[in-house]
């Protein structure tokens, strides 16, 4: 009964949808616990893409149950603009058992916060005014509605999909927010019927989907049946842990499963790190390895790195293994899963850093302080690179020697098996060294 949490290990972009995806097969439930329409799971099946931004990775296995968690918060209208774009590929489908009783594959957490159009607003506007001190947010308002939930003040699905508490708590919400538009960001105030006409309607389609999703959850896990808990962003983007205030505004740590999924960390066998095979970054804030020569260029060429959400390019730099040792301590990894490492055929040399160099001493751990980060300078060691194609290979030892060196030393300096390799973006590229659903 392993039910296993999949996290990033950098600072997003790792390709933990995929790898979602491939464990599908292992598992009944998938639960994504955290974020929102900020984060963007890329899935390639039979060369085909589809992206998802709010609905877990197990969207496109039959059989597999998809559920938005208490810590997830919700754009109703992308999230019903997903919904509607699976279906119509015949994903998603609610099914009759044998009483004619309807089942759906989504269930949405009653207790998860909705993204209004006063948190989009001011998510956009505080941006704007930054100007060159800019955080570097998606401006979906994430962060706002975040904001209003810890000041107990938000709206949950479960108020969303009930036309009278939906009411009731805009009447008092509303005015506040206008208030706060007006005189601190200089912007245009809501009506009460825009924003309730809108919602109100919304929230009946959404409905069907609305439940206590954590006693689910807790009825699988008594069932013995796998689940998987699918993270977004990484690690290095945690509110707490991450490089802040360069991060997003929820905890993308494993710890956070439990919060935002309803179960206890007792249903927890395992955590499951992603790390690309290099570094990438989107947005501001400090990346010691980043790389602004044709190096990176390079990388981002070959490894098509532009985000799946904001179609920004992405920033790119060799691999960190402080950044890693960091993410394998505060998740409790038991495994490491690397991806895109076929981006790195080709090139001569490769770096990794082990280290940084900060005032003439050598630091082994990730800093707590950005001021520190940004004065940092990488440590690395250069191994040799290989020039073969390794996107059709299925096993570690049909891989270049010194691919499987250059695995072998990442492995040695993060103190963390790695579990699973992924050689393109296509479901079938990537082979298990070890299947964390089987003792």
């Amino acid at each position: 009964m392993p039910n296993i949490v999949i996290v990033g290990t950098q600072w997003g972009d790792e390709g933990k949808g995929k790898i979602v995806d491939v464990f599908t097969e292992h598992v009944k439930v998938v639960v994504r616990f955290q974020g929102g329409n900020n984060a963007g799971h890329t899935l390639v099946v039979d060369g085909k893409k589809t992206v998802l931004h709010l609905i877990p990775s197990g969207a496109l296995t039959s059989g597999v149950t998809c559920i938005i968690g208490n810590g997830v918060v919700i754009d109703p209208e992308i999230l019903l603009e997903e919904i509607a774009a699976l279906q119509a590929k015949g994903y998603l489908i609610p099914k009759k058992n044998r009483k004619g009783e309807i089942s759906s594959p989504l269930l949405i957490s009653d207790k998860a916060h909705v993204i209004l159009p006063y948190h989009k607003r001011i998510d956009f506007l505080r941006e704007q005014k930054a100007g060159r001190d800019k955080i570097g947010t998606t401006g979906r308002g994430i962060g706002p509605t975040y904001e209003d939930k810890m000041a107990r003040m938000g709206i949950r699905m479960g108020e969303l999909v009930d036309p009278e508490l939906l009411k009731k708590r805009l009447e008092v919400i509303i005015p506040e927010k206008n208030y706060f538009l007006k005189t601190v960001l200089g912007a245009e105030p809501f009506s009460f019927e825009e924003v309730y006409d809108v919602y109100s309607e919304l929230g009946k389609k959404l409905a069907p989907y609305v439940q206590n999703t954590s006693i689910f959850l807790s009825e699988a896990i008594k069932k013995k049946q796998n689940i998987l808990f699918e993270g977004a962003q990484g690690t290095s983007l945690d509110v707490d842990h991450g490089t802040y205030p360069f991060v997003t505004s929820s905890n993308t740590v494993a710890g956070n499963a439990c919060s935002g999924s309803g179960v206890g960390p007792t249903a927890i066998n395992g955590v499951l790190g992603i790390a690309k095979a290099y570094t990438t970054r989107v947005g501001s804030g400090p990346f010691p390895t980043e790389l602004f020569d044709e190096t990176g260029e390079q990388l981002r060429k070959i490894g098509s790195e532009f985000g799946a959400t904001t179609g920004r390019p992405r920033r790119c730099g060799w691999i960190d293994t402080v950044v890693l040792r960091h993410a394998a301590r505060v998740n409790g990894l038991t495994g490491v899963i690397v991806t895109k490492l076929d981006v790195l055929s080709g090139f001569k040399e490769l770096k990794i850093c082990d280290g940084y160099r900060y005032q003439g001493k050598v630091l082994k751990e990730f800093p707590g302080s950005i001021d520190v980060l940004n004065a940092c300078e990488p440590i690395y060691t250069t191994v040799k690179g290989w020039k073969e194609d390794i996107s059709g290979i299925k096993k570690f030892n049909k891989l270049p020697a010194n691919a499987r060196k250059y695995l072998q030393k990442i492995e040695k300096l993060t103190g963390v098996k790695i579990m699973m390799i992924s050689v393109g973006p296509d479901r079938e590229q990537q082979f298990l060294l070890k299947n964390p659903f089987r003792a």
